[in-house]
């Protein structure tokens, strides 16, 4: 089966400067490749409701956007095509220097490489497309699609790619979604309309408090990584 990845990252200066916040988070949803057409037309016909066209991004998000980024959410956890998954990382006990030679890129994308890991399963064709940054190696997203190939011999990666996010709703819904569970995580927000959405998302959808989950987890799935090793 074919399946599209789109992923976002959230809070991504704490994995150089450990007092930003408590944890990065880098998060992606997963759509089965004949759902392209479903996902584009379900935000599509969202923001033509609140007559809103711009892009989808926690960031943006303000009170007078409520109503819109909860008809996201909704049509996230009405839409069985959709699963997300998000990789929480503590900043503070990130270590560049013994694990990642110094170099901070190649220690977010090795947390990519456990956020997309653990859901390539057998006998699947994956394309991944990851939000466009500039990297100071131009060869990442190779890498990773050469990690994970490598890892995975009865599966198919067939791209890792960056994509802007203006052009991709895919990756919009994976910021929203991303940017919710990290704030919820972080405690910072004092955003009324924020925290009234995360709120919904708890009562609405969960029945319980945002919080890790169980790995095989299927729609929202939170995985907060041990750094310390042991069981």
């Amino acid at each position: 089966m074919d399946f599209e990845v789109y992923c976002d990252e959230s809070g991504l200066e704490a994995l150089t400067r450990k007092d930003a916040h408590l944890y990065t988070g880098i998060g992606g949803i997963w759509i089965p490749s004949d759902c392209r057409d479903a996902l584009k037309h379900g935000i599509a016909e969202i923001k033509e409701k609140h007559k809103v066209y711009g892009e989808l991004k926690w960031q943006k998000f303000s009170p007078a956007y409520y109503e819109l980024y909860k008809d996201v959410i909704d049509f996230f956890f009405q839409s069985n095509f959709i699963r997300f998954r998000v990789v929480l990382i503590e900043a503070t006990k990130v270590d560049h220097i013994k694990f990642n030679n110094q170099d901070a890129e190649l220690g977010f994308y090795k947390f990519y490489y456990q956020l997309l890991q653990h859901w390539i399963f057998d006998f699947n064709n994956y394309d991944i497309f990851l939000d466009l940054k500039v990297n100071r190696n131009k060869g990442r997203l190779r890498e990773l699609e050469k990690v994970l190939d490598n890892a995975n011999l009865t599966s198919d990666i067939k791209q890792v790619q960056g994509l802007p996010s203006e052009q991709s709703v895919g990756i919009q819904l994976a910021d929203v979604l991303t940017g919710l569970v990290v704030a919820k995580f972080n405690g910072e927000i004092t955003s009324k309309g924020k925290l009234s959405l995360i709120e919904y998302v708890e009562k609405a959808h969960l029945s319980r408090s945002i919080s890790p989950t169980g790995k095989w987890e299927e729609k929202l799935n939170v995985f907060k990584i041990n750094l310390k090793g042991g069981w």
